[in-house]
């Protein structure tokens, strides 16, 4: 019998220890993230360059109709644009008068506003010209102060500038050369005159139509254009303006960019000038960017809206624009179309003006300067001062706090460094030419006298009477009254 017997269990080897597998790696190949990002571009629809272009074009063609609109929606009559004034403006205009220069031989008479102050037999006669985009309004609290120490101070706008005119109708003529809408112009004009079967009549009795095609023909055009003010211009208004006036020798003193335009006028007419002050001005360039006034849209985005135009003067003229004081500049800039007439005046301006060149001309090197100067409104900005008073070796330099235009709250500041600048002079004379008047001319003036007394009377009040008789032209520019011409 057999006997089975049980084995134990032979004991099992140790286990070795499995090394771990490598974690496979990320199973997209290298080349995944290429194609992902090219799936990706592929997903995204390609920018069309055409698509910012015609955007671009459509604002600006929308911005472009929007200011025509808003411009066309002003007033555009000259009253009409008085009546709206606010009262600080109107007020404004009360105190001063309009009197009638020429700014060009062949060019009708334009009237320019001016406010006047103090004895007109002082010592010190004082004229002061703006600069771009000023006016008269900034100094009026500058020359009644200067009144008040009895000196005789006037201010003016310049045309173009201000309650000045702002326009002038020019009659232009055309010497043949129309081109072919030329020439069916004329035939239009020869059928209007002489009538419509002219034509046939003609060609019945001699068998062709004589159409005077060899005779030159001038046609003349009038039309309306703004005015703008050059070194030429410059010096004829200030010509009739110091000689209606009776200022000479004046005390001139120059705000901004009315240094570049007045300088030639100066070194050729040094007999009619005492002193020059220098207010701020710079040849380099002026205290309202130029380029705003340039360019159309940009100019009637300024000058449209109010919070617009306080950000810039405040960040290139003013110090503080709080107030009516920036709203009445925007006002004459805007009305009766002041923007296109100082944009014009931008164009005519010397940016090369040389201030070593002109001050180094025998009329100019006796000639007392004073540079009257903002020290607070930047360290380019004084800088620029002092190396303006160095170009010029007989100058000297004060300053004041206010900014690159003249305001309410340091027009005392300007006005009392203007003051103690005149009174430091040496006394002129007043310059008077007596001509004899011959028996005849006596007799006729005489004669004439009778029928145009008013008239007489009311120009020699110009030149005696001072601020009494500042109503005569009182709303003359916008057909509330009558004015007087010089």
């Amino acid at each position: 019998m057999a006997i089975i017997t049980e084995e134990p269990d032979s004991p099992e080897p140790p286990l070795r220890k499995r090394r771990p597998e490598p974690k496979s790696k990320p199973t997209p190949p290298p080349s995944q993230p290429a194609s992902t990002s090219a799936s990706t571009k592929s997903a995204t629809p390609t920018t069309n360059p055409f698509h910012f272009w015609f955007c671009f074009t459509l604002l600006v063609s929308l911005v472009t109709l929007f200011c025509v609109l808003f411009t066309s929606l002003s007033p555009k009559d000259p009253k009409t644009w008085f009546l709206n004034l606010p009262p600080i403006l109107r007020n404004h205009y009360s105190n001063g008068r309009t009197i009638k220069v020429q700014t060009a031989p062949n060019h009708p008479q334009v009237e320019v506003f001016s406010i006047q102050q103090g004895p007109t037999n002082s010592d010190s006669r004082v004229l002061i010209v703006h600069g771009i985009g000023c006016s008269s309004f900034a100094f009026q609290d500058v020359v009644k102060f200067l009144g008040s120490k009895d000196v005789h101070a006037v201010a003016i706008d310049l045309p173009g500038s201000g309650f000045s005119d702002k326009s002038i109708a020019v009659v232009e003529e055309n010497v043949g050369g129309n081109g072919l809408l030329g020439g069916v112009w004329e035939v239009y004009e020869e059928i209007k005159e002489k009538g419509l079967f002219w034509g046939f009549d003609q060609l019945v009795e001699q068998g062709y139509v004589n159409f005077e095609e060899n005779k030159v023909r001038v046609s003349k055009k009038e039309s309306i254009k703004a005015i703008e003010l050059g070194s030429e211009e410059m010096g004829r208004v200030l010509a009739q303006v110091v000689d209606s006036m009776g200022l000479a020798p004046v005390d001139l003193v120059l705000h901004d960019s009315a240094l570049g335009l007045s300088a030639n006028w100066i070194s050729k007419n040094r007999d009619l000038i005492r002193s020059v002050m220098i207010l701020d001005g710079a040849p380099s360039g002026t205290a309202l960017p130029a380029w705003v006034l340039e360019m159309p849209v940009v100019r009637e985005v300024l000058l449209g809206f109010r919070f617009v135009f306080e950000r810039v003067v405040a960040t290139c003229c003013m110090t503080s624009v709080g107030g009516l004081e920036a709203e009445a500049h925007r006002i004459l800039l805007k009305g009766r179309d002041g923007g296109k007439a100082v944009a014009g005046m931008v164009k005519k301006l010397n940016f090369s003006f040389d201030l070593s060149e002109w001050s180094s001309l025998d009329a100019v090197k006796g000639l007392p300067i004073q540079v009257i100067w903002s020290g607070g409104w930047s360290d380019k900005w004084t800088t620029e001062g002092r190396q303006i008073a160095g170009a010029l070796p007989q100058a000297t330099l004060v300053n004041h706090s206010g900014g690159r235009w003249t305001q309410k709250d340091n027009a005392e500041e300007v006005a009392q460094s203007i003051h103690e600048f005149v009174s430091s002079l040496p006394k002129s004379t007043r310059q008077v030419v007596e001509e004899p008047i011959s028996e005849h001319s006596q007799k006729t003036f005489s004669e004439a006298q009778g029928g145009n007394h008013h008239h007489h009377h009311h120009h020699h009040d110009h030149h005696h009477d001072g601020h009494g008789h500042g109503h005569a032209g009182y709303m003359d520019a916008y057909g509330l009254g009558h004015g007087w011409a010089m």
